[in-house]
């Protein structure tokens, strides 16, 4: 009988453990792309954070094979002199091209695999890697950008994303789960890193004990995007700063081990076990302390906090008197060499080379004496990067679509990049934030879903012609109302969407009641009326 393609990956996996094939990368990059075998090629590459690209170059046959390279960076967090590498790395390998992605890593793209040594090799010499990156393991674990330094914190938990990295990142045991692991680990109130999209959320929390305060976390396990949206269920137990790591490890190890998730690719999450077999918090619970081998404390109340979007863009004071943070916007996390070195430059000038990536595909500079930050806000601003930037170019992400992504429908980036440059001519001065997520495929790596507006590619009819489009997706959002956007049925070509945009967005405005959010009006707005809004509202003319 022939093998089911999740047989297949099952089968390879278990024959040679993804993370031990370095020494095989290094050989083929002397004998060359066409002497890869498929199984490394296809499936145990990715666990070193490569993929063969989406645009005919990373296919048998085609010239020049190149590769997309995606780097770890634990909770985003940067030093100058890593960057200025990073930016080297994109402009001598890369063909210039750098993004920074929603789970705060940076990929580079059009790599060759003769050159993966060298940049092995540099990102080595900065403590940087590319393992774990991709595949089936415990992906970059998220962590709020203001870690350390954001005056509302209940703690910094870098410490412990820091442990968790080390713990499961290249350890044998966890180098084949179901598919792959998405943890975030967030010590900031505003749940900045979307734990209910996560496989695994701790969440931070505070009590008192004895007269003393103590931190420890909430825990939400399950959640996740693509075809079969699923919030993350919240566990009734409150995790000790110390036992953090520890729960981790024991939900991974669930993971590993329920077969039953390896029996099919697309249903091969950890939340499947809430939607197709039974599992319940309760159930999680228990195995999750059998793993441990003790109970956990019983829960504080619940507390989710109000949806706040934070794109970490502006000016801010931080914790640390006098010093402010400076975040920059990119324009859908697409970035060039000389913009990354001239940040770096910017972090060692004026503060002291830390920088953070921002789940919005941002960037920030932290520890900047509050007189200077003028001065950096000024440069960045010069280079493309504000700091005061539209609603449109700090709020919008894009997943990497066509143009490097095998399975993207759409191009997305430069798609992204024009949507910002419309919508700030349509609606200069447009003073409200709104979450616009552009997504190439239904896998949701733009994250459609959770967006005040999700554009999800798909092919359309434009006269006699088949042109990319997008379905627009309404009323996504995280926080204290929770809840995945709604597909509205409208399908634009990727040319009329500011025009759809900018008529919903005026209108939605127009139809506002007292202490509604934009999320709030399209949710309670109907398809039918959408249409209408889209159809007869006036827009700026072309």
């Amino acid at each position: 009988m022939k093998e089911t393609v999740a047989q297949r990956v099952e089968r390879i996996k278990r024959e040679k453990d993804p993370f031990s094939i370095l020494p095989d990368i290094l050989r083929y990059a002397e004998t060359g792309f066409d002497s890869i075998p498929d199984e490394d090629l296809n499936v145990r590459f990715r666990a070193w954070g490569l993929y063969t690209q989406g645009d005919g170059q990373g296919v048998r046959g085609k010239a020049v094979p190149r590769f997309m390279m995606r780097i770890r960076i634990p909770g985003g967090q940067l030093f100058a002199h890593q960057l200025h590498t990073i930016a080297d790395l994109a402009d001598r390998y890369g063909q210039g091209v750098a993004d920074v992605t929603d789970r705060q890593n940076i990929q580079l793209h059009h790599i060759r695999i003769e050159d993966v040594p060298d940049i092995f090799a540099a990102l080595h010499r900065v403590g940087l890697t590319t393992m774990g990156a991709c595949g089936d393991n415990t992906r970059n674990i998220t962590s709020c950008p203001l870690a350390g330094v954001d005056a509302t914190e209940i703690c910094d938990a870098s410490p412990l994303v820091q442990a968790a990295n080390r713990l499961l990142n290249g350890n044998p045991a966890y180098s084949n789960l179901p598919r792959k692991f998405k943890v975030t680990i967030t010590g900031c109130r505003h749940w900045c890193t979307y734990p209910e999209i996560n496989d695994v959320g701790l969440v931070a929390r505070e009590r008192e004990v004895g007269g003393r305060r103590e931190v420890g976390f909430d825990l939400l396990v399950g959640g996740g995007l693509a075809t079969a949206p699923h919030l993350a269920v919240r566990i009734p137990a409150f995790v000790r700063w110390h036992e953090a790591v520890r729960v981790v490890e024991a939900i991974a190890a669930i993971f590993r081990d329920s077969d039953v998730l390896r029996q099919r690719r697309d249903k091969a999450r950890l939340k499947f076990l809430f939607l197709e077999y039974g599992w319940d918090a309760e159930r999680m619970l228990a195995e999750i302390e059998a793993r441990l081998g003790y109970p956990l404390e019983p829960p504080l109340p619940p507390l989710t906090p109000p949806e706040v979007h934070r794109d970490h863009v502006g000016i801010h004071p931080q914790r640390q008197p006098g010093m402010v943070y400076v975040g920059l916007a990119t324009t859908t996390g697409r970035v060039t060499p000389a913009q990354l070195r001239a940040v770096a430059d910017l972090a060692a000038e004026y503060g002291d080379g830390q920088i953070r990536l921002t789940p919005t595909q941002n960037i920030v500079i932290l520890n900047v004496p509050s007189h200077r930050a003028a001065a950096v806000a000024e440069r960045a601003a010069a280079l493309g990067l504000p700091a005061d930037a539209s609603p449109f170019r700090r709020c919008t992400v894009s997943c990497t679509g066509a143009q490097f992504c095998k399975l993207a429908i759409v191009e997305t980036k430069e798609f992204g990049a024009w949507l910002v440059a419309e919508m700030e001519r349509r609606l200069p001065g447009f003073g409200e934030q709104v979450k616009l997520h552009v997504t190439g495929c239904p896998n949701s790596c733009g994250q459609h879903w959770i967006a005040d507006i999700g554009l999800l590619g798909v092919k359309v009819k434009d006269g006699a012609q088949q042109v990319d489009g997008f379905e627009i997706f309404v009323g996504g959002g995280l926080g204290a109302d929770p809840g995945f956007g709604r597909r509205t049925g409208l399908r634009v070509p990727a040319h009329r969407v500011p025009e759809a945009l900018e008529r919903i967005l005026r209108r939605a405005q127009a139809e506002r009641r007292p202490g509604e959010s934009l999320k709030d009006v399209l949710r309670r707005t109907s398809d039918d009326a959408l249409r209408t809004w889209v159809s007869s509202e006036p827009s700026t003319a072309d």
